[in-house]
């Protein structure tokens, strides 16, 4: 599979396939957002997703891939270090606020900070109509957070510390999405680096769960397990797609494409919570549609 991946390096069909490995990334990292605002508090249910990956990723990247070079460990660090600050902002800003106004904040921050990092790390360039159409997505998305803050009832005086968490979150995937374009693509071996990565990415949050609360898991344990075994294949096929995916074409294209989530989250909180939709929101869901159908045509 990995030569398959390889030759479709800078092709149509390569472009093509990353497409849709950024638009099932987007549909999974709304399912995987909101797995992290379920039953458990999000630390706990990092952890849990975490280790659960970790472990699944294990003998993959023991005995079915190429181990990685030894110039790509210290890529690898710089990588960990990045992930483990994006889920402490992550985790925090989903304790302190609701996750339709924090999701939206996280989501319309990356992908203009993450164009801006692939211009200046790999030499992208965006065409006018394409910044357009970044513009057009990142609004519809700001527009959401602006809507959802505007009618949240709950917990109004934290709502503040939770917008700043999930700016910096934000921050943070656009630093993470431009890092790991930059080791994937340094990496010979592309499931190298998505095996070796959720091995070693998987490893932080488990250890600090069980050192902080002094070896005890939550009992009953077994829902706990349940959400960290989907939780993690839903971590898998989404960051590991949309790493493939920077692999195969554009950085910022890729990024652009995955923020579609958002329209995805809207859904699952209207499937599932029974969250109201609405004109407004529909029509801020259709402006995030038609930035990215943008961004990809003018392409």
């Amino acid at each position: 599979m990995s030569e398959w991946l390889i030759s479709l390096e800078g092709t149509d069909q390569g472009r093509q396939v990353a497409l849709g490995l950024a638009l099932m990334a987007a549909v999974l990292h709304a399912l995987f957002g909101a797995l992290q605002k379920g039953r458990f508090d999000p630390y706990t249910t990092r952890s849990a997703i975490d280790a659960c990956y970790a472990l699944i990723a294990l003998p993959f990247a023991l005995f079915f891939v190429p181990w990685p070079e030894a110039d790509v460990w210290p890529l690898f660090a710089v990588a960990w270090v990045i992930h483990v600050g994006y889920k402490l902002a992550q985790a925090a800003a989903y304790s302190a606020g609701a996750y339709t106004v924090v999701y939206p904040v996280v989501r319309g921050i990356g992908p203009v900070f993450t164009v801006i990092g692939a211009g200046i790390l790999f030499g992208e360039r965006f065409a006018a109509i394409q910044w357009l159409g970044v513009a057009m997505l990142a609004s519809g998305i700001l527009g959401l957070a602006v809507y959802n803050l505007r009618h949240v009832t709950s917990d109004r005086a934290r709502l503040p510390l939770a917008l700043g968490f999930a700016a910096m979150t934000g921050g943070f995937v656009a630093l993470y999405t431009t890092w790991d374009a930059f080791v994937i693509r340094a990496t010979a071996d592309p499931l190298t680096f998505v095996a070796w990565f959720f091995l070693i990415d998987g490893i932080a949050f488990p250890a600090a769960y069980l050192i902080l609360n002094k070896g005890r898991v939550p009992t009953p344990f077994a829902p706990l397990l349940k959400v960290g075994i989907a939780g993690a294949i839903v971590a898998i096929f989404s960051f590991g797609g949309i790493m493939l995916a920077t692999r195969l074409d554009k950085v910022g294209e890729a990024a652009v494409l995955r923020e579609t989530s958002v329209v995805f989250a809207a859904l699952i909180a209207y499937l599932f919570w029974g969250e109201k939709v609405g004109p407004r929101r529909l029509a801020l869901m259709g402006l995030i549609a038609l930035g990215a159908v943008v961004v990809e045509v003018a392409g």
